[in-house]
């Protein structure tokens, strides 16, 4: 057995304390040194050869090869070698492979020392930003604690003791002062891979931050009982936080809270005195909602799904309470619930009420020609369209209080005659405009709109069909078409034309077809 040499095993025990310093693997740290010797050998034996070099991890051995290819006949002697050759080395090899050649060993006493340097660096840095990068990527989402390094333009540079982090301008709470050497504890929120190495971003305004916080300060969070369902906050002046518990036995609200207010006292401390609202969560959106507009009362919600908007109605007295300072009452229990709310006081939803009443009232009185008095009961008992009332069964109609059978089929016969006399002046003006009855059935727009078009100079299917989606949003601006409604009712508008090209290329099927077959069909 063959001991050892001094020097190789001096370039292993060099190779396990940078390991060791690095936090690196002592093989990284091996081939970062076969990387230095490699590039020696190419400036000793000539670049214009391809040089592999190799440190043998248990002896310390150094081997040094020049790979050549295997080829038939020999055009460049320092890179191929021919088959014969090759084969005297290896009795396998054919064209195509390579052979490595063994070259005289390198004393590592005779390799610069600056270019070697320069590369073990270079090779046990990306090795460590490596290890940095795979560490710190599965710690996405906890809170680390480390110390100012260094603050330039607001932002903050974090030493974590293994890695370094970033806290930008945007991620520190308003009007918090830090000062280096001082502790910082932040979310990590993003770890990106880059040229310069893995980069760390920390955030103490991140809305998982605070949520972290309570999972810390409460066990009941840490062991699931209770979840936190969502987070809103404004930085450094007000935040709320919704809450469930799975055990019908503990109060989410109190559990955070804490004795005496211990644990969300510690949270409101670490973040710098900013106010925390702990609401119960609901499934059902109505009470969500209201929950998460406390402290203000509310009197009635109504919602609208399709949009994703609730309209709230409050006392008047409480209406500032509801929107608070500058909005942020509502603007936070907007982003907590994930809808968009509306505030009004109970005095502004009676004046709205009421002027939808009078424009009702209004509306009947002047398209059914009866008496005011007539036109306010079917207001009050919910009619709101004409074409509602003409489509409502005659008994349902008489039972209003105050009609009988013989107003209810005057009625009736008013609104029938009405829509009637309505429609053929639309018809009239759809004539006189030079509007095609392809446009005019056109379903997915109404006869008002497609009147207005008409106005416009669109008056066929085809001018509808050749508009951009923006330009109908343009001549139709009271419509409220959304982008991606006006781009469907374009695409329907142009469905006759691939109706068109199916209709031909069938017909030239049949022209080209044999006779027997055209016989046949």
């Amino acid at each position: 057995m063959n001991t050892p040499s001094l020097g190789r095993l001096e370039l292993l025990r060099v190779a396990d304390a940078v390991a060791q310093e690095k936090g690196i693997s002592a093989d990284e740290v091996l081939e970062a040194m076969a990387q230095a010797i490699q590039t020696a050998a190419r400036r000793k034996y000539g670049l214009e050869h391809e040089i592999t070099a190799e440190i043998d991890p248990k002896s310390g051995e150094i081997r040094v090869y020049r790979q050549l290819e295997v080829v038939d006949e020999v055009s460049d002697p320092d890179r191929e070698v021919t088959i014969d050759v090759a084969r005297r080395q290896n009795p396998e090899a054919d064209v195509g492979d390579h052979i490595l050649e063994p070259l005289p060993p390198i004393d590592l006493g005779r390799i610069s020392a600056q270019s070697a340097k320069q590369v073990i660096v270079q090779k046990v840095r990306e090795a460590e930003r490596e290890r940095q990068y795979e560490e710190y990527k599965d710690r996405l989402g906890e809170i680390l604690v480390g110390e100012v390094k260094r603050i330039e333009h607001g932002n903050i540079l974090v030493d974590l003791g293994r890695a370094e982090a970033i806290v930008r301008r945007d991620d520190v709470i308003p009007r918090e002062m830090f000062q280096v050497k001082d502790r910082i504890r932040a979310y990590l929120y993003d770890v990106r891979q880059e040229l310069r190495g893995p980069q760390l971003f920390l955030s103490r305004t991140h809305p998982r931050f605070m949520a972290k916080l309570f999972e810390q300060e409460v066990p009941e969070i840490y062991d699931g009982i209770i979840e936190i369902k969502s987070v809103a906050r404004d930085p450094g002046s007000r935040a709320k936080i919704a809450v469930l518990s799975k055990d019908s036995n503990i109060d989410p609200v109190g559990a955070c809270v804490g004795m005496r207010g211990s644990r969300v006292q510690a949270v409101v401390q670490e973040l710098s005195g900013e106010k925390v609202d702990i609401i119960p969560w609901s499934s059902d959106d109505a009470t969500f909602v209201v929950n998460a507009l406390a402290p203000a009362e509310v009197t009635k919600v109504v919602l609208d799904p399709d949009t994703q908007r609730i309209e709230v109605v409050v006392p008047d007295e409480q209406q500032h309470i509801a929107i608070g300072r500058r909005g942020q009452n509502v603007r936070l229990a907007s982003q907590l619930t994930g809808w968009n709310i509306d505030i009004i006081s109970e005095s502004q939803e009676s004046d709205r009420r009421n002027e939808e009443f009078r424009s009702l009232t209004d509306m009947f009185v002047d398209r059914l020609n009866v008496e005011e008095m007539i036109a306010q009961l079917l207001a009050t008992e919910g009619f709101s369209s004409v074409e509602e009332l003409a489509d409502t069964p005659l008994d349902e109609i008489a039972a209003i209080q105050g009609f009988d059978e013989e107003i209810a089929a005057a009625l009736k016969e008013r609104a029938d005659q009405t829509l009637e006399e309505e429609a053929e002046q639309l018809r009239e003006t759809c004539e006189t405009l030079g509007l095609t009855q392809e446009l005019v059935d056109f379903e997915p727009l109404s006869i008002q709109s497609i009147i207005k078009l008409g106005e416009q100079g669109v008056k066929s299917l085809d001018d509808l069909a050749d508009l951009a989606a923006d330009e109908l949003i343009e001549l139709l601006p009271d419509a409220g078409l959304s982008a991606d409604g006006a781009g469907e009712i374009i695409m329907a508008a142009r469905a006759h034309w691939f109706a068109d090209e199916e209709t031909d290329d069938a017909s030239a099927d049949a022209e080209t077809a044999p006779a027997s077959e055209r016989q046949t069909a």
